[in-house]
C-alpha cells in the first residue's frame, strides 16, 4: 500500500507540464529528472521524504557510482556529483590554456565570492573563513599556529583523528606543552558523561581543549557547545575539528562556541577532492600563526594569510561552488534525515541477530551517518575482506583504541537495495562464528 507522501510525489511527477518539458530537453535527462523531483518533493516534510526511494533514485542519477562496488566507504571520501566533476574538469581545461593569466588573473577572482557562500551556509563571517585543502591542513594551521610555551597542557582524546593527536605530540616533543589524554567509552548518549570526561581533565594550566565533533571511528556525536562552554569559562580556547560534521547534519558554527574549526569538504559537502576549510573567530585571528609564511607580517588580522598555500589547484577550489548549489538544491534538512534514516535502516536489521555489536548509536542526537558494527570473536578486518569478496560492499575496518568493528557510511546516492545486500553479508558472517 502506497504512503501518503508517496502518492502525493509520484502524483506530482505526473502533473509535470508540458511546457517545462519542452523547455528542459536541452538538459541533460539525469539533470531533468533531478529538478522535476525537487519541484514534486515541495511541501513533503524532510522526514517523509526521507524514506522516499522513488525521490531518492533521482539524486543518485547525479552521481557517476559504479555499478560493480557498493561503496560504503563515504566516510573517508565522498564522490562528487556530475556537476562538480564537469566544473573541475572545465576548470582545469580552462587554466591550462595560459595557467598564470588564467588561474591568477581569472579563476583567483572566485575566491571571495566562494568565501561569501562558504559563510553562509556555515552561519558566520566571510572574514572569519579560509579555504585550504583539508581538514588536516586546516586543524594543524591552529594546532602549530596557538602561541604555547613549555607547560601548557592540551586537553584531546585518544579517539581523535591520528594527525591531530601526531601533531599534538610534535608539539609536545618539539615546544615541550603537556597532553593531557581523556579516553572515551563508546557509543555514549549520556551528555554529562562526555562533557565531564573533558571538564575534569581541565586545570589551571590548561590552555587548548581539541574537540572532534563526529568521532569518525564510529560517528559518535559529541556535545561540542557544552564542553566549549565550560572550558572558556576557564578561559581554555577551543578547537573543534569538523572534518565529519559540516554539511553532513544542519548547525551553524558559531553555535558550537569554537575558537577553531575545520572542516574537509570532499566529505559531505561532496566537493572536490582535496578540498577543505578553516573558520578562525575573529578575535582569534591575529594571534594565530599562518602554517605556511605568508609574505608580511604573520601576525596580521586578515583570514587570508591562512591561503598563502604556493601554487594551488584553482581549477578544484572553483568547482567547491558546485558542491554548494548540489547541497543547497537538496537541503541540509532533507540531508540530514536521509542519512540518519539510512544509517538506522541496516543497523535496526542487524542489531538483534547473535554475536552482532553496534558501536553507534541510533538516536539522531548522538549520530548521524557513520555507523560502526562488530563481531565477537572476529577482527574487523575479517568482516570488512568478507563483505568485499563475497558482496563487492566495499567498508573499513576499524581498531583504534578501545572501538572495533567495521564502519559503515552510506550517502545520498544509496539506495535501500545496497544496504539489504549489507544486511545479507553480516548475517552470513555472524553465522560463521
Amino acid at each position: 500500500m502506497l504512503s501518503a507522501s508517496r502518492r502525493r510525489f509520484l502524483k506530482r511527477a505526473g502533473a509535470f507540464s508540458a511546457t517545462a518539458f519542452f523547455t528542459s530537453l536541452a538538459k541533460p535527462a539525469w539533470s531533468r529528472n533531478m529538478e522535476s523531483a525537487l519541484r514534486d518533493a515541495e511541501g513533503i516534510s524532510a522526514a517523509d521524504l526521507a524514506t522516499e526511494e522513488d525521490f531518492w533514485y533521482y539524486i543518485q542519477q547525479s552521481f557517476t557510482v559504479s555499478p560493480g562496488i557498493i561503496n560504503l566507504n563515504n566516510g573517508g571520501v565522498s564522490p562528487a556529483p556530475k556537476t562538480v566533476q564537469e566544473a573541475m574538469k572545465r576548470y582545469y581545461d580552462y587554466s591550462n590554456e595560459a595557467p598564470s593569466y588564467y588561474m591568477w588573473r581569472i579563476l583567483d577572482q572566485g575566491r571571495e565570492p566562494l568565501r561569501k557562500n562558504l559563510a553562509k551556509l556555515a552561519g558566520c563571517d566571510a572574514e572569519e573563513i579560509a579555504i585550504n585543502r583539508n581538514s588536516s591542513e586546516g586543524l594543524e594551521t591552529a594546532i602549530f599556529g596557538l602561541q604555547l610555551k613549555a607547560g601548557d597542557e592540551v586537553v584531546a582524546a585518544k579517539q581523535d583523528y591520528p594527525n591531530m593527536i601526531n601533531a599534538y605530540k610534535q608539539r609536545e616533543l618539539r615546544d615541550g606543552i603537556k597532553m593531557v589524554w581523556i579516553n572515551l567509552e563508546l557509543p555514549s548518549e549520556d551528555e554529562n558523561y562526555l562533557v565531564q570526561q573533558y571538564v575534569k581533565a581541565f586545570t589551571s594550566k590548561t590552555k587548548v581543549v581539541h574537540i572532534t565533533h563526529v568521532i569518525n571511528w564510529n560517528g559518535q556525536v559529541l556535545p561540542v557547545k557544552k564542553i566549549a562552554q565550560d572550558a572558556h569559562r576557564r578561559g581554555i580556547e577551543v578547537v573543534v575539528d569538523g572534518a565529519h560534521s559540516f554539511a553532513h547534519f544542519d548547525f551553524k558554527i558559531p553555535d558550537l562556541d569554537a575558537d577553531y574549526f575545520a572542516a574537509s569538504l570532499h566529505k559531505w559537502l561532496y566537493a572536490p577532492i582535496g578540498s577543505g576549510m578553516l573558520y578562525v573567530r575573529k578575535d582569534k585571528i591575529k594571534k594565530l600563526y599562518p602554517l605556511f609564511a605568508t609574505s608580511d607580517d604573520p601576525l596580521k588580522d586578515d583570514i587570508r594569510k591562512f591561503e598563502a598555500l604556493g601554487t594551488r589547484p584553482f581549477f578544484i577550489e572553483q568547482a567547491i561552488g558546485k558542491a554548494l548549489e548540489f547541497h543547497e538544491m537538496i537541503g541540509s534538512e532533507r540531508k540530514e534525515k536521509r542519512l540518519h534514516y539510512l544509517k538506522n535502516y541496516w543497523m535496526e536489521k542487524v542489531k538483534h541477530i547473535p554475536k552482532v555489536r553496534l558501536n553507534t548509536s541510533l538516536d539522531p542526537k548522538w549520530g548521524c551517518a557513520i555507523g560502526n558494527v562488530g563481531v565477537e570473536g572476529k577482527k574487523p578486518g575479517e568482516l570488512d575482506s568478507f563483505l568485499l569478496d563475497k558482496y563487492k560492499v566495499h567498508t573499513v575496518g576499524i581498531e583504534w583504541e578501545n572501538i572495533k568493528g567495521i564502519r559503515i557510511t552510506p550517502n545520498v546516492y544509496t539506495t535501500i537495495k545496497n544496504l539489504d545486500v549489507l544486511v545479507e553479508g553480516v548475517t552470513a558472517f555472524a553465522k560463521l562464528v
